[in-house]
């Protein structure tokens, strides 16, 4: 059985074993997404009309791209109290399964939330901004939306290295860390003038989805999934579970 062949059998295995961990996971994203979505909506219309909103339009962003790698389960609310990730992690290395089957299900994990959370933020910020409607055809929304997408995959390479080799607790902290990194970025790009936003919404509808813009940040995203879970691979198999 190939790498890939195991990794989702490990996946289906999971949810055919807890279908209420599938429905609480669409649930909270829903909601979750669904307030984020609306509240994103209505700070991207304002920095599209010119409005004095656009550093909070770059801080909403960046902080949902951040969002978009995680699946809302009880395994992710309860990382720090239970230190459920090394609890998970030690259960799969009991598992007959090959340390490279493991980081393949850790980044089907990764896609699938992506997949699903992205789906919901973007569909229902079209859905709900009539300002992005009016200036993104949709082929120039797609446009955005992946670029976007391949900005939450670049970070995604890093959970995945993190959440392998350090606890609940010193994965909080260095999530905060990066958190704030990239608010600090947006910060900067707004001192010097400019927008991460509107330069999204202006590359997306003048390339549409030959945007060189997204193509570069979906290439990098997966680049960074690759690169980390290579690190990570040596990382495994020599940290100490106990």
């Amino acid at each position: 059985m190939t790498t890939l062949k195991q990794a989702w059998v490990i996946v289906r295995s999971e949810f055919h074993g807890d279908r209420w961990k599938l429905l609480w996971a669409l649930l909270f994203s829903l909601l979750f997404m669904g307030y984020f979505a609306a509240l994103s909506g209505m700070v991207i219309d304002d920095t599209l009309t010119g409005h004095d909103k656009q550093l909070l339009s770059d801080i909403l962003m960046v902080t949902m791209m951040l969002m978009l790698t995680i699946t809302f389960s009880r395994r992710t609310m309860k990382y720090i109290s239970e230190d459920s990730y090394t609890r998970m992690l030690a259960y799969m290395r009991a598992l007959p399964v090959p340390v490279a089957a493991i980081l393949c299900k850790r980044k089907l994990d990764t896609l699938l939330a992506v997949a699903m959370n992205s789906t919901l933020f973007f569909s229902l910020i079209y859905l709900l901004s009539p300002g992005i409607r009016a200036e993104l055809p949709p082929a120039s929304y797609l446009a955005f939306a992946f670029t976007w997408i391949g900005y939450s995959l670049i970070v995604a390479g890093m959970y995945i290295i993190i959440e392998f080799s350090v606890s609940g607790v010193m994965y909080f902290w260095i999530i905060s860390a990066v958190m704030l990194l990239a608010l600090g970025v947006s910060g900067l790009v707004y001192l010097a003038g400019g927008n991460i936003l509107l330069a999204t919404v202006a590359v997306s509808k003048e390339w549409g989805l030959l945007s060189p813009l997204m193509w570069g940040a979906l290439a990098l995203g997966m680049l960074s999934i690759q690169l980390f879970s290579r690190w990570t691979i040596h990382r495994l198999k020599s940290r100490d579970l106990v």
